[in-house]
């Protein structure tokens, strides 16, 4: 679960983290009222959508301008206007794609008089098995770009759980950094604040780009990126009120609901699988035959009909769909479980594209069966590879 930069600002300040007073605006008429109640000088206006590179996007609609997502005001009243105008705008950016992201939230924040720019960020090293900080002194650039152009600018420091961080780790921070002084002493509390806010608040992910020190040397967060743990959603109910569905996809959000696992993609074949590993290697020999898979879709180990059934719908509902394809290998998930569903869901919606239906394990005769006598218009296969070449043979005519 991914939140916005100011909220993420917000529950970071809970925690004792150094950031500028902001205002959130959500209706045009609230921005002059909101720009105001910020310190007098520099406004940052910064719009607000699940995604980066917004100061280097652009709007689709004329009237929004062509200064990019995040812009500098002299004034409240040119803060109010910028913001109005980006409100209700379509910003595209190199994370959003061309469709972009409709900008429905405006982030007010008293500038900062910047005198250095850092990179930081906390993430799950699946690797290690632990937290780990990123850092690195080219703040405010792409860090995948800084990581192939210089390696050598950036610190990657695993933290025993164990252990938890230690005095040892905020000096290797502070070094790799540059900091000293007061400012280091500022990092190194930071250090620690992040790393209890990660740890408390289950935190996936934890980006700050940039982390900037002031004239006057002080430590500020001037961005902030959060993604939080899915897994661990039932530990804070609270955050179902930071969450907006506004910017996700409809099909994933409706998927959600259902307990399935879904993530559009551009392609035109459809899949449905059992585990992420199959689903995985289904895309991979999909793309090895020369097409590309629409979605990624697991229906999970304890699927019942009904969820297979509205897994199916999901799918289906999907315009740029031109080929479905079922692969299920049963273990726990019975193979006529997967069968009946696909047969209530044709059904409901019909069948109007090419469907290839793969099962072998548990039940499998069962399925099979269910599926023969079903009189619909299906493609067996027989295996992976066989499944993938008659899909993509369907779909390319």
């Amino acid at each position: 679960m991914n939140i916005h930069e100011y909220q993420a600002k917000q529950l970071l300040k809970q925690f004792g983290a150094p950031v500028a007073e902001g205002a959130v605006v959500m209706q045009p008429e609230e921005a002059l009222k909101a720009a105001q109640s910020l310190p007098q000088g520099v406004i940052v206006v910064k719009a607000q959508i699940h995604a980066g590179g917004r100061g280097k996007g652009h709007f689709k609609e004329a009237k929004a301008g062509d200064k990019g997502g995040v812009r500098i005001a002299k004034s409240p009243e040119e803060a109010a206007s910028e913001a109005q105008k980006m409100l209700g705008a379509t910003l595209v950016t190199k994370q959003t794609g061309e469709d972009g992201k409709q900008v429905n939230r405006i982030y007010l924040e008293a500038g900062a008089d910047i005198a250095k720019e850092f990179y930081l960020s906390l993430l799950i090293d699946r690797a290690s098995s632990r937290i780990a900080f990123i850092a690195s002194t080219e703040g405010g650039m792409n860090i995948e770009e800084v990581a192939e152009a210089t390696p050598e600018k950036i610190l990657t420091m695993d933290v025993d759980p164990a252990t938890g961080l230690m005095p040892f780790h905020t000096r290797l921070l502070n070094k790799a950094l540059g900091l000293s002084g007061d400012s280091a002493k500022q990092m190194a509390k930071l250090a620690r604040t992040l790393y209890t806010a990660f740890t408390k608040s289950d935190m996936s992910m934890l980006e700050i780009n940039p982390l900037v020190v002031t004239g006057a040397g002080d430590i500020q967060v001037l961005d902030a990126k959060v993604s939080f743990d899915g897994n661990a959603a039932f530990r804070h109910k609270e955050y179902d009120e930071l969450r907006d569905i506004t910017e996700e996809d409809p099909f994933e959000l409706e998927a959600s609901k259902f307990d399935l696992s879904y993530i559009k993609l551009d392609g035109t074949i459809g899949c449905m699988v059992n585990g992420a590993g199959l689903a995985m290697a289904t895309m991979d020999i999909i793309k090895h035959y020369g097409a590309e898979p629409a979605n990624f879709l697991d229906v999970g180990g304890s699927a019942t009909t009904e969820k297979v059934t509205e897994a199916f719908k999901i799918i289906t509902s999907d315009p740029g769909v031109k080929g479905i394809l079922v692969n299920i290998f049963g273990g726990i998930m019975r193979c006529d479980v997967i069968a009946e569903g696909v047969i209530v869901a044709v059904k409901e919606v019909g069948l109007k594209v090419p469907l290839v239906v793969r099962l072998e394990g548990t039940n499998v005769d069962k399925g099979k069966k269910i599926i023969n006598d079903s009189d619909l218009d299906v493609i067996a296969a027989d295996d992976l590879d066989d499944a993938a070449r008659k899909i993509v043979k369907a779909v390319q005519g």
